[in-house]
């Protein structure tokens, strides 16, 4: 077990980043791909027509199948089990319809337009739900953007979709039957996206390459005297979307009900968090602003041992182990083992998929029997949180891979796979991890846990 080694500060060069890489675009076949596999998924649950919300925060399931998320608005996509697809669209998307990644047929809806943009329609919201194909009696499923595993409700009859347009479609469809249909997407035991092929792995890669690289420009500029806004702007990257709430965050949290970089200045002996997030992954770090522990404040001058170390070893043991076909339940109880939750007080799940979401579904919890698989795309995330003290954070992405994979991966994205070769080169010769051969770093920083960020040339690693 690596909960054995023995985990040390220590020189360390820093990870190399790769700037100015060119995006992976989804192929034709990857599309048609997508498409087979939840026209199939929906044949096995008996779902006659599939209904996709959308809207700028909860597009993933959408733009699965489209290319494309509904910016400022809502849209529906209609998928009948004949493969026929409808969007229903307000105002501003109608023009991105010709560019979809999928052949459609439009159906207006202005009601999913922004307030007080015309509303010249002569149908109802139903009636225009009908001229999308719903019918009555059908078995209806609906997808929004989040699985409900509560065990108190009827989670088959919960809908995370605005209560309008679901009125409208049992008004559309009288004696249907709807369910919830979110998991054909994001069930981490069998939902169509938690697995990528090649093609989607590249197209990711692409994400948590840009991520990680912000995040270490970001973490080389820390210094007292700057502000929080001043960091942050270094966490912007090729202009690309964020997936989460940026966050250069020093000392406390939240003044104010503040989630943004302000015009705080940093001081030495701070507590710091840094996180920064694309399509395909996130990455985050929490330490403190000093050269060395002598400049901690007193009462956390044993950080390292009480939080950092142990976090840290947790981290290692997670990246040493994890392979295809072990379950989510044997990673989850080898963090409880490794860092005891009753102690560390982490409570969310330790690792989960990422996708063009920063948390797409968890596979991992307390006696999941869910087996983890080639083509998966991981966060690290353990968040252990001491008293009084700072967190610890290195959370970054990796993809798992069998031999097959690889072997594509390698042949057809050649600098992408040069990329893989030296992170995993630079982890086991810098920070002493040992990767299986299944572990393919996504993020530059794997691995990289800078206690002292003031201190440039020293990290933790396995001796």
């Amino acid at each position: 077990m690596t909960s054995h080694h023995q985990i040390c500060l220590q020189d360390v060069l820093p990870p190399q980043c790769w700037t100015d890489i060119p995006s992976v675009t989804l192929s034709d076949e990857t599309l048609k791909q997508r498409k087979a596999r939840v026209l199939a998924r929906m044949c096995q649950q008996g779902i006659e027509t599939l209904i996709v919300y959308a809207d700028k925060e909860h597009g993933g399931n959408f733009e699965y199948l489209t290319g494309f998320i509904p910016r400022f608005e809502e849209a529906l996509l209609v998928l009948h089990q004949d493969g026929e697809a409808v969007f229903v669209l307000g105002n501003e998307n109608l023009k991105l319809a010709p560019h979809a990644r999928l052949e459609n047929r439009v159906v207006h809806a202005p009601w999913f337009s922004l307030p007080n943009q015309p509303m010249d329609n002569t149908q109802s919201l139903p009636d225009t739900l009908k001229c999308a194909g719903l019918e009555a009696g059908k078995k209806l499923g609906l997808a929004g953007w989040k699985l409900f595993t509560g065990r108190q409700e009827n989670t088959r009859q919960m809908f995370d979709i605005p209560s309008f347009i679901v009125d409208a479609i049992r008004d559309a469809a009288p004696q249907a039957e709807l369910c919830n249909a979110t998991g054909i997407f994001i069930s981490p035991a069998e939902g169509a996206r938690v697995i990528n092929n090649a093609n989607e792995l590249a197209h990711y890669e692409y994400g948590a390459n840009l991520a990680s690289t912000a995040i270490l420009r970001a973490l080389n500029a820390v210094a007292p005297g700057k502000t929080e806004k001043q960091i942050a702007s270094l966490l912007a990257a090729d202009g690309q979307p964020n997936n989460v709430v940026m966050i250069a965050a020093t000392g406390d949290r939240f003044a104010h009900a503040n989630l943004y970089p302000g015009d705080k200045r940093i001081q030495l002996g701070d507590k710091f968090s840094l996180t920064t997030s694309y399509k395909g992954g996130l990455s985050s770090r929490a330490a403190y602003v000093v050269g060395n522990e002598a400049q901690l404040p007193a009462e956390v001058r044993d950080y390292l041992d009480v939080v950092a170390i142990p976090y840290f070893r947790a981290v290692v043991t997670w990246l040493e182990n994890i392979h295809p076909g072990m379950t989510g339940g044997e990673l989850y109880q080898l963090i409880e083992d490794v860092l005891p939750q009753a102690e560390y007080l982490w409570h969310l799940n330790p690792g989960h998929l990422v996708a063009d979401e920063e948390w797409l579904c968890s596979p991992v919890s307390r006696g999941s029997d869910i087996p983890l698989a080639s083509g998966m795309l991981l966060q690290i995330d353990i968040i252990p949180s001491r008293p009084g003290y700072a967190g610890a954070s290195i959370e970054d992405t990796v993809a798992l891979a069998d031999a097959a994979l690889r072997q594509q991966l390698e042949t057809d994205y050649p600098q992408l796979w040069e990329r893989v070769q030296a992170r995993r080169e630079w982890i086991k010769r810098e920070i002493g991890i040992q990767l299986p051969e299944c572990v393919l770093p996504f993020s530059n920083t794997v691995g990289y846990l800078r206690p002292w960020l003031l201190n440039q040339s020293q990290a933790l690693s396995v001796k």
